[in-house]
Order: structure tokens, then C-alpha cells, then sequence
């Protein structure tokens, strides 16, 4: 049995990275794009999430691709490049780790490590990641029962890191209508289980920009903790999960609604 994750433990854990606060009663808000691709578009997009009202920034600079010829991403450069844009906005950025190797740059550089859905059971990974005592955004593989989730979190706990996000982006099903089934009996039954915040993956559980926004209110309404959602300046030209990602617009927009549902929380700038 999961002994640390357990609600037996404790009635609610809150993870702090930098001014968001994961499991305090709010919704924290993580955006930005699927991959850095350059400086303008890391920088351009942090600087309007965060006038929106995110509270942190997301990219990847390592990506896992099924296919070996897609964009693999800029590795240690895009770190650079979305540290920089994290500075200049004031937001903690979290990245995803795919190897050991990648863990000295990211400590440097970020204030959140991922351990993907793909990686979700390499232990190893998951040891040397709680290893670096930074906060740690796990992510449900697409074939991962709650248990599995939480005996991965339990690695991460057992090193002596309390500070585990667990984050619900959907499980594979049979429908190609949408890239996954978004588990949100799954992720509030998580809730139920363990003492650890809980967020939402809507981009990548559907797989369709126009689903995002309902899918990020439905969380907030369902008390999750929060949600990460993958934001671009022009999804078309995005070179990884193009029909996922919100446009500007988009995301001002998704933001206004959820400002109504969740204020006094978010401040809501005018996004210009």
C-alpha cells in the first residue's frame, strides 16, 4: 500500500513553487508552449500568460516523441531560453526530464521538474528527481491505474520530497475523437486517496484546442488544484501538438471565465 501518499498521513498537503500554491483551496494555473522552439516565442508567450494572470510557465526543452524524426526539441539551449523567460516574467517554470543527465541543468535552471506520462514508472528517474528536493509535477501514464500513480508518487516520497504534484492528462481509450478520455472521476477519486494536490491536463487528454476551455472550467468546478495547458502565439506554425495548443485569444478568453469562477484568486490584467 502507498503508506506516505495515503490520506491516512495527512488531510492535505500544499506544494509551494515560487508564488503558486498547489492544495491551498485555489486553482493554479500552469501555460505555455508544448516546446521551445526560439527566444522570441518563449518570451513573447510567458510575458502575455502571466499578464492573463498563470501563475506558472511550462515548456519543453527534451521532448518525447513517438517518432524519432519529429522535433525532439532544443535540449540544454531551450532550458536557457525558457529560464530567461521565466526571469523576465516573473514566473517559476517547470520542465519535463526524460534522462538522470538532464537533472544538474534543470535544478539549475528551473523552479519545477515533470516526470512525463512515458516515464511516469522509471524508477530510477523518479528516485534521482526527488533526489534534487526540487517540487515535482507527476504526470498519469496513459495506461496507469491510480495505484500505479500513486506507488510512483511513493518513490518520490520515499526519498525524502514531499512536494508531488500529481497531474491527471488523460488515459488511452478507443475513440479517436479525442487523444485520450480526460479521467476527472479518476483524478477527484485521487483527491479522495491521497493528501496530494491533483491537476489537470486537458490539452494533452483531448487533444483539441476547442475542448481545453470547458475541460480547465469543469476541473476548477470538480475542486482539482489546478491545470497546465499548452499556449502558443501561432499554434499552425507550432512544431509539436499544433491542434492542442491555444491560440492568444484563446487563453485571454479561458482566463476571463475562470476569473469569474475562481475570483478573488486571479487578477485578470488586460492582455494587450
Amino acid at each position: 500500500m502507498y503508506k506516505l501518499a495515503s490520506k491516512s498521513v495527512a488531510e492535505r498537503s500544499i506544494v509551494r513553487v515560487g508564488s503558486a500554491a498547489f492544495g491551498d483551496g485555489g486553482f493554479v494555473m500552469i501555460a505555455g508552449p508544448c516546446a521551445v522552439e526560439g527566444r522570441a516565442q518563449i518570451a513573447s508567450t510567458a510575458e502575455f500568460v502571466e499578464r492573463c494572470g498563470a501563475q506558472m510557465l511550462r515548456g519543453g526543452a527534451y521532448k518525447p516523441r513517438t517518432s524519432p524524426y519529429a522535433f525532439q526539441g532544443l535540449g540544454e539551449e531551450g532550458v536557457g531560453m525558457i529560464a530567461r523567460a521565466s526571469a523576465q516574467s516573473g514566473l517559476p517554470a517547470v520542465v519535463e526530464a526524460l534522462a538522470e543527465s538532464q537533472l544538474s541543468v534543470l535544478c539549475e535552471h528551473v523552479a519545477m521538474i515533470q516526470i512525463g506520462a512515458r516515464n511516469m514508472q522509471n524508477f530510477a528517474l523518479l528516485r534521482a528527481a526527488a533526489r534534487t528536493h526540487k517540487p515535482i509535477l507527476l504526470k498519469r501514464s496513459a495506461s496507469a491505474t491510480l495505484d500505479e500513480l500513486l506507488y510512483a508518487a511513493e518513490y518520490v516520497l520515499l526519498e525524502g520530497n514531499p512536494n508531488i504534484v500529481l497531474c491527471e492528462r488523460g488515459v488511452r481509450g478507443f475513440d479517436p475523437q479525442t487523444r485520450n478520455l480526460f479521467d476527472i472521476g479518476g483524478a477527484l477519486r485521487l483527491k479522495e486517496l491521497t493528501h496530494l494536490p491533483v491537476i489537470a491536463d486537458p490539452s494533452h487528454a483531448t487533444g483539441r484546442r476547442t475542448l481545453v476551455e470547458p475541460l480547465v472550467l469543469a476541473a476548477a468546478a470538480a475542486g482539482l488544484d489546478g491545470a497546465i495547458v499548452e499556449v502558443h502565439p501561432d499554434p499552425g506554425a507550432a512544431l509539436s501538438d499544433a491542434e492542442q495548443s491555444l491560440d492568444f485569444a484563446g487563453f485571454e478568453r479561458l482566463m476571463s471565465r475562470l476569473d469569474a469562477m475562481v475570483r478573488p484568486q486571479f487578477s485578470l490584467a488586460a492582455c494587450r
